[in-house]
């Protein structure tokens, strides 16, 4: 029975398709400054508070590898997308429960099971409008400024960046589970999203500290080493994907056993 899912990925759409048209706007916007950013990256980077640096991983900036990976990865993928992504997830469950729509829902032959996990397979819809979208838009935006990036890395970066944004997900949906209000838990996802990400940078900037940072998510996902250098952290997007199905697991388990 995949009713619910197709059902979740026509609601989808719409909100998918305006925010990758806002991002590209953002993306068009963000290219089109950088010949006149490179000029002066080194003025630029001595300016800018080492908080900020470490914050967006910021390295070789005055290079269109080090531009994208450190202003259009680390905002636009780690924190918007994240944040969204949280979002949508955190309303999934409880706004059905809040409105009874649920109690209808489970009226019929599903299990809690199959709820939770056809509402979360409901996001590929925005994962691929994004991921299609923005790369369509960054691989023509390099061209068109004389610039050049090889699109294999591109690619291998976008496609990296999904284990990191299941994981925000996987946050939204279990306090979709837990919490008794929609507005709460779609307040509550994106903040938790956005403080481990500061999180994450601030903890770079104090080693007694950086172990901390092993919490966070955005601490596995590191595009600059991906453009910049080329290294692919397969390992860290599988630490990723296996915190996402301990979070999905999670969100099942306390779904099941929830009195609605």
């Amino acid at each position: 029975m995949t009713a619910i899912l197709r059902a979740e990925s026509r609601q989808l759409t719409r909100s998918s398709i305006v925010l990758t048209g806002l991002l590209g706007l953002l993306l068009a916007f963000v290219l089109a400054v950088f010949p006149g950013f490179a000029e002066e990256a080194e003025l630029i980077e001595e300016a800018f508070p080492p908080v900020l640096l470490g914050l967006l991983g910021i390295e070789e900036i005055h290079t269109i590898e080090g531009f994208v990976g450190g202003y259009v990865f680390s905002i636009v993928w780690l924190l918007f997308a994240g944040i969204y992504f949280a979002y949508v997830s955190a309303g999934m469950i409880v706004d059905d429960i809040r409105t009874r729509r649920m109690d209808l829902l489970l009226s019929t032959p599903v299990s809690r099971e199959s709820v939770v996990l056809q509402k979360v397979a409901a996001l590929w819809v925005p994962l691929v409008a994004l991921h299609v979208g923005l790369f369509a838009v960054l691989y023509v935006g390099i061209q068109v400024i004389s610039e050049t990036l090889d699109p294999a890395t591109l690619v291998l970066a976008h496609l990296l960046t999904v284990p990191y944004l299941l994981v925000c997900a996987g946050i939204g949906i279990v306090l979709s589970v837990v919490l008794e209000r929609v507005e709460t838990a779609q307040a509550a996802a994106p903040a938790l999203v956005f403080v481990l990400w500061l999180v994450d940078g601030l903890t770079h900037m104090d080693q007694d500290f950086e172990w901390i940072g092993a919490i966070t998510p955005s601490r596995y996902f590191d595009p600059g080493a991906i453009l910049v250098h080329e290294e692919y952290a397969f390992t860290d997007a599988g630490v990723l994907l296996a915190a996402f199905l301990v979070l999905l697991a999670i969100a099942i388990v306390v779904f099941v056993r929830r009195d609605i």
